[in-house]
């Protein structure tokens, strides 16, 4: 019986989403079939987490707006959705902290509980979205016996787990708490090659079973910048982003080469921080 127990998953990406696109939403996908497909995981639920403003990253547009594209782009979904917390941090707000937030609330009993965004509301959508959730677990035959809380782990694309190798991007300490206390689910794209990245780090190395690489079969190369690019250019990004965030971009005229020039010659923020903490720490 031990072995036919599943560990339930909660799949978190943390990111811009400036704006989100198509393919952010592909990799919710792609990630539970792969992680279902293996036996051992059930995912029931994905986060999308936009970052603060305080994230400073050049062309970044305000958190409001990155929320309210993420909230349209998800309200079609049974299972993904959308969470403002880290959003609404004052200060940058590491990764690791953002994955123990939600492992916290998962503990606490707030599986189901998801938080509302402050900028968009549609009534009626928790009753829609327990009820198609009902639906199909009365369809399904009975799911394996699950093992204790669900485990939240980081979902992303491979040029994230390349760039923890970037000089004071990342805290060593937190890239060790990412991949040894959560784990990793990685979409490789063409051109990434991961497998090779892990052996090149120490430390992606000795916590290599908890890092899932998933190969994405039907090439998909949809990016924000190049979403952005277009859109400054004037030309169209229909069918590249769901069509309610096209609306919304075009309604609100979100991106432009003024928009592009936000934080232009401002430090990212993780760069500032661990810099700072690096040459304390040197001067100590």
């Amino acid at each position: 019986m031990e072995n036919s127990e599943k560990t339930e998953v909660v799949l978190l990406a943390c990111g811009s989403f400036n704006p989100i696109t198509n393919m952010h939403l592909r990799l919710f996908e792609l990630a539970k079939d792969y992680m279902n497909g293996t036996g051992k995981y059930r995912v029931i639920r994905g986060i999308i987490s936009p970052v603060g403003d305080a994230y400073k990253k050049k062309g970044l547009i305000p958190a409001h707006h990155r929320v309210v594209m993420a909230e349209l782009a998800t309200q079609n979904s049974s299972w993904v959705g959308v969470d403002s917390w880290e959003s609404l941090q004052k200060e940058w707000t590491e990764t690791a902290k953002v994955l123990r937030h939600h492992q916290e609330k998962l503990e606490a009993g707030g599986c189901d509980r998801q938080q509302d965004s402050p900028v968009l509301e549609r009534p009626g959508r928790k009753r829609k979205w327990a009820e198609q959730r009902s639906e199909v677990s009365q369809k399904k035959s009975p799911e394996p016996r699950t093992k204790g809380v669900p485990k939240v782990k980081l979902l992303c694309g491979a040029d994230i787990l390349e760039s923890f190798g970037v000089p004071n991007l990342w805290k060593s300490e937190d890239i060790a708490k990412i991949v040894g206390d959560y784990g990793i689910i990685c979409i490789t794209r063409v051109g990434n090659d991961a497998e090779k990245f892990i052996y090149e780090s120490d430390v992606l190395w000795k916590h290599r079973p908890n890092i899932h690489l998933v190969n994405e079969w039907i090439t998909n190369d949809i990016s924000s910048t190049k979403i952005r690019r277009a859109l400054r250019r004037g030309q169209s990004v229909r069918y590249l982003v769901p069509d309610l965030v096209w609306e919304y971009i075009e309604k609100h005229n979100l991106y432009s080469s003024e928009s592009e020039e936000r934080n232009v010659g401002v430090v990212l923020a993780p760069l500032q921080r661990n810099t700072a903490d690096t040459n304390s720490n040197t001067t100590a």
